[in-house]
């Protein structure tokens, strides 16, 4: 039998978070809550404790009202309040059942947690790439298996994802990089390049750590440094944003032409 301590993931501490969000949720949401379920690195692999974030999914049956979200919002700030690391891991949102088929443009506005805040928002089109997460690999702390709830993503529409994200998110870093100054954010864009191309070449999703054993072999030599050291953070923090910089220019380049 499994320990409490051992479920969902093979993390004691990640599941203390797991099972505080799985109680909590389920006590605000009452006949709302349907599900908690994980995507990310804990769901597809290669979940790393010196830099992984806890990326989760509550489905939820219907929109939720205002004094609902409200609660939730309460209920995060109180997480993060406590001073608990893994608490201020947890990225995710509160999805209705009905959106789950497949990610829709101009969809409904729905609570979402990332980096430390919480706000209302439309799913953006990395949700597409969490769609296929969510369905293929089913990591469901409690809830029933999504396989027949959202659509298989197919390859195309996976590369078509990583090229709105590079678009949406990364192009703007090449003229306003705060974002990576830190050594970890930069280390993050490494490893996030590696996956990226990794699914425009092979229209597939594996981890971060797959995406960068498949990048030392088949980009060129000159990445193979980069790729090194953003793999052993924290252990080297040395500045590397200009070659960061280069990286995304690079990825940003494969997504309209091919990849070198």
């Amino acid at each position: 039998m499994t320990s409490p301590s051992q479920f969902p993931t093979p993390y004691p501490y990640v599941n203390e978070v797991l099972q505080a969000l799985l109680a909590n949720a389920r006590s605000i949401l009452g006949e709302q809550f349907g599900g908690l379920y994980l995507y990310g690195s804990l769901a597809s692999g290669g979940f790393n404790p010196r830099r992984s974030d806890i990326d989760f999914m509550v489905m939820t049956e219907g929109l939720l009202p205002e004094e609902t979200i409200a609660a939730l919002k309460e209920m995060h700030t109180k997480l993060w309040a406590s001073g608990e690391k893994w608490a201020g891991k947890l990225e995710g949102a509160y999805v209705p059942r009905e959106l789950l088929r497949r990610v829709e443009p101009n969809g409904p506005d729905v609570p979402q947690i990332n980096e430390g805040k919480f706000y209302l928002a439309q799913l953006g089109s990395d949700w597409v790439i969490q769609y296929h997460i969510l369905r293929e690999y089913s990591a469901a702390v409690e809830g029933l298996s999504l396989r027949e709830l959202i659509d298989p993503v197919r390859p195309e529409a996976l590369r078509e994802a990583v090229v709105k994200v590079l678009d949406e998110w990364w192009k703007p870093m090449l003229v306003d990089a705060h974002f990576l100054q830190r050594s970890e954010y930069q280390a993050f864009a490494v490893l996030t390049m590696c996956r990226a191309l990794y699914t425009l070449r092979e229209g597939k999703f594996v981890s971060k750590t797959e995406a960068a054993r498949w990048a030392r072999e088949e980009l060129a030599e000159r990445w193979r440094g980069l790729i090194d050291w953003a793999e052993r953070w924290p252990e080297q923090q040395s500045d590397r944003l200009d070659e960061v910089l280069e990286l995304v220019q690079h990825t940003l380049a494969a997504s309209r032409s091919g990849i070198d």
